[in-house]
């Protein structure tokens, strides 16, 4: 027998998931030489074409914790506040980072089950473990923070000396950046290198009547970051146009395209822009969604769910059939919360397929399609494919229509599981919207599982939050919504350092989660208004987006300010 009882078990997790035939198990088996753990891993590599990731999925498997290669992870020192440093390199551990009660961290070791215990002791908070490339962790833990800031001083300077007063024409269309490229490009790819190590969503390039304005959208809110001279932004915009194949000399239409960035920086980045421009009254203005394609999904008690949503959640997504739809505006985290079901249900022997337009995060195991319009590819066509190719799980990234929605209910009703978003403000607002579309009341009624309204909430800061007793309208606001009134906290005027001055650090979701009920059932095929069908479901123990979000106000996690901020009291 060359492996031990372990490596035993990854062929097996190898097997099921189709990455080793039974023949090559056997065959390994009867190799005469023993192997440990190391040389196994170095041989199913080399003769057997097990990849990393296989490999990788196939231990963390073994003892249920999550696969992440953390290659292109962002290292920066509030890290390892928590954790110091030499701690995690004696360990081979990353700090991911932390979500509410919970620290997330990366371990190269599937079996050091004795750190579970001191790492939350240490951190005093609930422990989520990932498993990670051993080599990835040493070299990130050991990893100067220093070498990914971004300076702007140089190339502004530059700009300045080199273009006085004459308008800037200069070769825009290089791929190969280094810093013997021109001032324009160095900047383009300095401002998304920037925004991306600063954890921006978003990238807003706005001319003025004078100067144009580089912003970054950060936690939800904008902030100012450049100021350049007018002169810079034709060359500067034309160069993010080239970046994406767009048509340069078209400034009069808006137009859409997409920055596959790996393909214009040495630094390791793999992210996406989606790259959206537009005809402003002072000149053509851009804006570039960052799409992380390194980035890890969240478990889903990292979310922000209440223990009775998540425990609701958690039944739904383990229905053999069904819809489940989440709504909420653009930015609100649906995405991130269907990738973590999925994530969570996710095995070899399940055939889950998306389609998505971008896809947001790649996600091992799962099988995922990008919709282009341009060639009739539309969430429609996908899912009428998807059906012929016998899954199990179905994911489509938002119903726009009549026809994505009328093949997305048949689906949900002939056997498959149905995951999908709307833009609606609310859970029970989602079954007009249905019915708008030209859905009958008794198909909606005989497809749903639920629906969860969300949105994102900026988190107060934990470093200089104050605490303060609850009075007045924000005591009368508690208790009215959750019959509880008591401490609470507000930021700090002026911040600190943590939160950058803005007495916020992070988000977290709020949700509205509308499980479907016989009454509730009743009362969509009665076609009842939409605040009706609410009386039902909170009868039925619905907890509003208001309710939620002032549970998180009593939790400490967040700010009356910003609660009301984000959702409007109940009437």
């Amino acid at each position: 027998m060359p492996v031990g009882r372990v490596s035993a078990s990854i062929l097996h997790e190898l097997q099921s998931a189709g990455a080793l035939s039974p023949d090559k198990i056997e065959e390994i088996h009867q190799r005469p030489e023993e192997l440990n753990g190391e040389q196994l891993d170095n041989l199913l590599r080399s003769e057997y074409g097990v990849k990393d990731f296989q490999l990788l999925t196939a231990k963390a498997h073994m003892v249920d914790m999550m696969p992440l290669p953390v290659d292109n992870f962002r290292v920066t020192s509030d890290l390892f506040e928590i954790l110091p440093r030499k701690y995690c390199q004696e360990n081979n551990i990353l700090p991911l980072g932390v979500v509410g009660d919970y620290i997330l961290v990366a371990f190269a070791n599937p079996f050091e089950v004795g750190l579970n215990d001191a790492i939350e002791e240490k951190s005093g908070l609930k422990l989520v473990r990932y498993l990670s490339p051993p080599e990835a962790i040493h070299v990130l833990v050991a990893k100067d923070e220093d070498s990914e800031k971004v300076h702007f001083d140089d190339v502004i300077e530059e700009i300045d000396d080199e273009y006085a007063d004459e308008e800037i024409e200069e070769d825009l269309d290089s791929d190969d950046v280094d810093e013997e490229s021109g001032p324009i490009i160095r900047l383009a790819n300095r401002i998304i290198e920037d925004a991306y190590y600063l954890g921006t969503s978003d990238i807003h390039v706005e001319p003025g009547e004078k100067e144009l304005m580089v912003r970054y959208r950060v936690d939800g809110n904008l902030q100012e970051k450049l100021r350049l001279p007018m002169k810079v932004a034709g060359a500067l915009i034309a160069r993010y146009k080239i970046m994406c194949n767009l048509d340069i000399a078209e400034r009069r239409l808006p137009q859409d395209g997409r920055i596959i960035f790996k393909n214009y920086t040495k630094r390791k980045m793999n992210i996406d822009l989606r790259v959206s421009t537009a005809p402003l009254n002072f000149g053509e203005g851009v804006v570039m969604r960052i799409l992380d394609k390194e980035k890890s999904t969240l478990p889903l008690p990292a979310l922000g769910f209440s223990e009775a949503n998540l425990k609701k959640y958690r039944e739904v997504i383990l229905q053999p059939y069904g819809m489940i739809l989440h709504c909420g505006p653009t930015g609100s985290g649906k995405s991130m919360t269907l990738y973590s079901a999925l994530n969570e249900i996710n095995s070899p022997e399940i055939n889950i397929r998306t389609a998505e337009d971008p896809i947001e995060y790649t996600l091992g195991g799962i099988n995922q399609m990008q919709m282009n319009r341009q060639i009739g590819l539309t969430f429609a066509n996908a899912l009428r494919a998807y059906l012929r190719q016998d899954p199990d799980i179905i994911l489509v990234g938002e119903i726009r229509d009549r026809e994505t929605a009328n093949i997305a209910v048949e689906a949900a009703l002939t056997g498959h599981l149905l995951l999908s978003t709307l833009h609606t403000n609310d859970a029970p607002g989602t079954i007009a919207r249905l019915t708008d579309m030209g859905i009958e009341p008794f198909m909606i009624s005989s497809s749903l599982l639920c629906v969860c309204a969300q949105r994102l909430m900026r988190r107060v800061c934990k470093k200089c939050r104050i605490s303060m007793q609850a009075e007045g309208r924000a005591k009368e606001l508690l208790e009215d919504s959750i019959g509880w009134s008591g401490s609470i906290f507000r930021p700090r005027k002026k911040g600190c350092d943590n939160c950058n001055g803005t007495g916020y650090k992070g988000r977290v979701g709020i949700h509205e989660l509308m499980t479907v009920s016989n009454e509730l059932v009743e009362g969509i095929n009665k076609g009842l208004e939409t605040a009706e069908l609410k009386k039902i479901a909170m009868t039925d123990g619905m907890m509003t987006l208001h309710q939620d979000s002032m549970l998180k106000v009593k939790e400490g996690i967040t700010t009356i300010e910003e609660s009301l901020a984000t959702v409007p009291p109940d009437l």
